[in-house]
């Protein structure tokens, strides 16, 4: 059966991989993008899936999302499945950042997966189908020092989660997220080759995840494979916790 994929952040690195991963498995693919154009990935996902479009908006303006979902469900016919992806930090002590710094986050990481959330879910709960998933962090467990904003973001996603997917499980309508340890993306170039070894050293894989490995994580999750899991929260973090 055809279906289709709307994902958030989809020029981003685990945005990308994940687009790809689900475009090879034949899946139509809605790319969101907010300012940076996707304009690698673009060409490869559309060797696999000819259909597939991409799509500008501001997510987490919900007069703005809620266009970009009416033009893709209409051009793409329904969607079957929702990653929530975009997501932005910032590392510095909480005491020196300033309001507009963290309600921008605030914006980017909870307004945008409330509001294509409830979007995507009107026509499953018309279908009686479809899955969403949320890109967490292993930090909305237990926190990070100077990223103290953007744990309390991906605490409230995985609360967001287990709640949500308790109401639409009678509609068939699976709910799950995936926590990320330290990924190998754009999000960690700020760091210091001194600080990628120590970071390094304290996962017991030794080694960064890749994109890839969440998209092939979150592939599973919106499979029949994992028909019977919804509400959890999947760790892919090499061990780290």
């Amino acid at each position: 059966m055809h279906k289709t994929l709307f994902i958030t952040g989809g020029a981003g690195g685990i945005g990308s991989a994940t687009a790809l991963e689900f475009a090879k498995n034949g899946y139509t693919i809605a790319l969101n993008y907010h300012i940076t154009a996707p304009d690698d990935i673009l060409p490869k996902i559309l060797e696999y899936s000819p259909h597939s479009k991409a799509y500008q908006g501001d997510m987490s303006d919900y007069a703005e999302a809620k266009a970009v979902f009416a033009q893709a469900e209409t051009e793409l016919d329904g969607i079957d499945c929702l990653i929530n992806n975009a997501g932005i930090s910032y590392i510095g002590l909480f005491n020196t950042m300033q309001p507009d710094q963290w309600q921008r986050i605030i914006s980017a990481n909870i307004n945008t997966m409330l509001n294509c959330s409830h979007l995507a879910i009107q026509g499953m709960l018309r279908r009686r189908r479809g899955s969403i998933i949320n890109i967490s962090s292993m930090w909305g467990e237990v926190g990070a020092s100077c990223e103290t904003v953007y744990s309390a973001t991906k605490g409230a996603m995985d609360s967001f989660t287990r709640a949500l997917a308790k109401e639409s499980a009678p509609n068939g309508i699976r709910v799950n997220a995936i926590a990320c340890g330290v990924i190998d993306t754009a999000m960690n170039a700020c760091l210091t080759p001194e600080e990628r070894s120590a970071l390094t050293d304290e996962i017991p894989l030794m080694r960064y995840g890749t994109p890839e490995e969440v998209a092939k994580a979150a592939l599973f999750l919106a499979s029949d494979d994992s028909s019977y899991v919804t509400g959890q929260v999947l760790r892919v973090n090499g061990g780290f916790l």
